[in-house]
């Protein structure tokens, strides 16, 4: 990371050699977020190439922020786990988000729209609590999009697993939810809300009355949804 050197002996410049490359800090939300495995990984920055990503892994181990070990659970898998230099870069990555979301300007946030992230992110963050206690897939579909990114199926299992998938997992369908994706993104970033995206027409609720009534409620919203915006 000597590559562009500040060539000053300030903390600050010392911190950004590390951290300001492309990439690193979306990819340290990921890692403050709980995703530990290469492809979570990737699912969290679906525009990064495999090879940036495995670069920028080794640079933050190099660093000391985060250390690759096997995984405790799943014989030949490896992790990549947070040092306690690493841990103490969640409050700084969290002030990185409620700043944006705070003084970036709304039109200009949903300007970058992203299905596979949103789609991610909504998985991590499903609360289940509130859903029947059995099985519950969820259909989302976007029709603006392609044909390769127009559905995407959370599953809600009873012991509250979710998992996500753009291939038809089979299962039958409790509830269909239709929107384009600036509008569920809108709802995601709390910039927008599910009863007035329904009522306007722009989101379409099919199925299951109970699931499709207390979706605000389990669908969870970006944990900087609450930032109250500025700009």
């Amino acid at each position: 990371m000597t590559q562009g050197s500040y060539r000053q002996f300030c903390p600050v410049a010392m911190a950004a050699e590390i951290l300001c490359t492309r990439w690193t800090v979306v990819l340290l939300r990921e890692m403050v977020a709980g995703s530990t495995r290469f492809n979570d990984l990737r699912r969290g920055v679906p525009r990064m190439s495999p090879a940036l990503l495995s670069q920028r892994l080794k640079e933050l181990e190099a660093a000391g922020i985060l250390y690759r070990a096997a995984s405790r659970t799943e014989t030949g898998v490896f992790e990549y786990r947070l040092t306690a230099a690493g841990q103490e870069l969640g409050p700084l990555v969290e002030a990185f988000g409620i700043w944006g979301q705070r003084w970036v300007e709304t039109e200009l946030s949903l300007q970058h729209l992203d299905v596979s992230l949103l789609m991610w992110d909504m998985r991590r963050n499903l609360d289940p609590t509130p859903m029947p206690k059995q099985r519950s897939l969820i259909k989302f579909q976007y029709p603006e999009l392609s044909a390769g990114q127009r559905s995407w199926w959370l599953i809600v299992e009873p012991r509250m697993d979710v998992d996500l998938c753009s291939v038809d997992p089979g299962f039958d369908v409790d509830l269909y939810v239709a929107s384009d994706l600036k509008t569920m993104t809108a709802i995601w970033m709390g910039l927008d809300t599910v009863r007035a995206a329904v009522d306007e027409r722009r989101l379409m609720l099919t199925g299951n009355p109970a699931l499709a009534g207390n979706i605000q409620a389990w669908l969870g919203l970006s944990p900087f949804a609450k930032t109250r915006k500025v700009a």
